[in-house]
């Protein structure tokens, strides 16, 4: 199938009860539009329209589906809509607030909150001093957090990579744009093309997807702090399954970042999926584990009550003072949503 560039729906559009501000990005997959409500309040808008199976030309509204393609466009319309449903059950901080979804125009939008911020992805790019190894191990404990809440509900995200880390101005991290609608999609549809990002995806999505599991999020995980690094994506995995020319991380950066670190995001990395952290929970374990600081010389009696007894605890403590944070704000956030929600039903009906 030949790809074919879409055009998005235009400034100031109604969108049932959404007005398009602009364009926020186009890919292969969907468009996400920023959209204001009735309210005046901001929403991001992720609209589904595959270039490989749908056409909307300039001025159009409904897009234009060959008939051959039909089938495969509903599929994934009905894999983006479960998703969409999926995705509204969750309420986490570290993960994208879905607010609604709905049918229009031949197609489904996915309504979201607008964040403010930029992707970890640009800050990999224009920000390099920020990323210390503080703040890696900082921003990836608590986007575990999100990705253990989505685990936690039976779904992967499966597209974990720097563009889609979002970090809110005050630097903590959301996970944006699920690829599992994309990878349901694929299964069903086997003529479509591969719809993952090389050096991101795990090996299991090259040909062993009955494999995939929250270990295949731990290898994106992985190769997003590797990029944090590197400042570049590492070497694919079907590359490096028939000639691995990854350097490890151990290597690379020895000296400049703690063995723990660089030995965990190598962990990661491993192209057996058995021979990774096998939960979320067990790589924030790793992430959270105490390092010392005197490059491993041996510490005295005291030194080694501290490191065996005092730190573990203080580590699960701050561990669970962070989830028990997550999980209230995200409660708060559920509960502003529903409140606006409610109000604005009163002005309809008055």
């Amino acid at each position: 199938m030949v790809k074919q560039a879409n055009y998005p729906l235009p400034a100031g559009f109604r969108l049932g009860e959404y007005r398009i501000e602009r364009q926020i990005s186009l890919g292969g997959f969907s468009i996400v539009y920023l959209a204001t409500d009735e309210s005046g309040q901001f929403a991001a808008i992720k609209e589904y329209l595959p270039n490989s199976l749908a056409l909307r030309r300039e001025g159009q509204v409904c897009p234009d589906i060959p008939e051959e393609h039909l089938p495969a466009f509903r599929y994934g319309m009905k894999c983006f809509f479960e998703e969409g449903r999926a995705l509204a059950g969750l309420s986490h901080p570290n993960v994208i607030r879905v607010l609604n979804f709905f049918r229009a125009n031949d197609t489904v939008y996915m309504v979201m909150e607008y964040e403010r911020g930029r992707t970890l992805q640009e800050v990999i790019r224009n920000e390099r001093a920020v990323i210390t190894e503080n703040f890696i191990r900082n921003i990836f404990t608590r986007l575990l957090n999100g990705l253990r809440e989505v685990h936690a509900n039976k779904l992967l995200h499966l597209d974990i990579k720097p563009s889609n880390v979002y970090m809110r101005n005050d630097f903590s991290p959301v996970l944006i744009d699920f690829g599992a609608a994309r990878q349901a999609m694929q299964n069903g549809i086997p003529m479509l093309k591969p719809m993952y990002t090389p050096g991101f995806a795990p090996p299991e999505h090259y040909g062993h997807r009955d494999l995939l599991g929250p270990w295949s999020d731990i290898y994106s995980i992985g190769a997003t702090m590797y990029a944090c690094l590197s400042g570049a994506a590492p070497q694919a995995a079907d590359q490096r399954a028939e000639k691995d020319k990854l350097i490890p991380a151990a290597r690379r950066w020895s000296g400049k970042y703690s063995d723990h670190l660089l030995e965990t995001i190598d962990c990661c990395l491993r192209l057996q999926h058995l021979d990774r952290p096998q939960s979320a929970f067990a790589l924030q374990k790793a992430l959270t584990a105490d390092v010392s600081q005197d490059g491993g010389r041996r510490r005295g009696l005291l030194g080694e009550f501290v490191h065996r007894k005092i730190m573990p605890k203080r580590y699960e403590f701050g561990m669970w003072l962070d989830e028990f944070t997550s999980t209230r704000m995200g409660r708060l956030r559920q509960g502003i949503a529903t409140f606006r929600h409610r109000i604005k039903n009163r002005k309809t009906k008055k």
